[in-house]
């Protein structure tokens, strides 16, 4: 579990310093203050630091992870380059980045100045992988995407945050079946209450709303703020929140 998130000179923060409650946290903020660069770069540090399962990478390195840090910091939070997230000011800047964990062989610290370019320095090097995926739900819901959007994004050059693909990749992962699927039934149930309905998903991988009594409505004629609670119940169903683990849920109040 994540304990605490240090952070200097990391975008609009000069210093930060949080400390996480088990179960539900909660930041608040005014616009413009850094909220969802919080959410992204721990996202991005945690999913980086995740087994990349390479037989040639049995546990974490100094090599691996430099390039992996900066390469998902980029992916996910869209600066022209790495040393773009330094604090913006004259001269030169450093950047660091702390998360310390429950298992103090999680922990992890990683700085960069904004001279870097492909890699972070590591100041504590992990001892093992995360052993838990997260998940990263942006403000955009992204049933209607899932169909095409992963293709299109591994092929192409395209400027958007590579949390949609990583979220999309798990939506469109196939449903629990066996004893877990009944415990899965009972946390759907009241998401599906408030939907009016199911989560299905046809051969094509397009979603629909299941609706009692009314057949399948299309998902892009659902409302925005159903197709959120959708996306909740789809993750749930195919086991990816089923059991502890990370959610970055960014603007969970919008449209809602």
């Amino acid at each position: 579990m994540l304990k605490r998130l240090t952070i200097k000179n990391f975008t609009v923060f000069s210093e930060a310093n949080l400390e996480f409650a088990a179960g539900i946290n909660v930041v608040v903020g005014e616009n413009g203050t850094g909220k969802s660069h919080l959410l992204k770069a721990m996202y991005a540090v945690i999913a980086a630091g995740c087994d990349p399962k390479s037989a040639t990478t049995t546990q974490p390195t100094q090599s691996h992870l430099q390039k992996a840090y900066a390469d998902k910091l980029v992916k996910v939070l869209r600066p022209d380059n790495l040393g773009r997230l330094a604090r913006r000011k004259q001269g030169r800047e450093r950047c660091e980045i702390n998360l310390m964990f429950s298992q103090a062989e999680d922990n992890t610290a990683l700085s960069l100045s904004t001279a870097s370019k492909s890699e972070v320095v590591i100041e504590t090097l992990p001892q093992q992988w995360q052993n838990k995926s997260p998940v990263f739900l942006p403000t955009k819901e992204l049933l209607t995407l899932c169909p095409w959007f992963i293709g299109l994004y591994d092929n192409y050059h395209l400027k958007f945050e590579e949390t949609w693909r990583d979220t999309c990749s798990l939506l469109i992962a196939p449903k629990l079946k066996g004893e877990r699927e009944k415990q899965v039934a009972a946390m759907l149930k009241p998401l599906e209450q408030a939907m009016g309905g199911k989560v299905v998903v046809d051969e094509q991988g397009n979603f629909y709303l299941q609706v009692t009594g009314e057949g399948k409505l299309e998902m892009p004629l659902v409302a925005e703020g159903l197709r959120k609670l959708a996306m909740l119940a789809q993750l749930i169903s195919t086991g990816t929140l089923l059991e502890q683990g990370y959610l970055f849920w960014d603007e969970p109040e919008t449209n809602l």
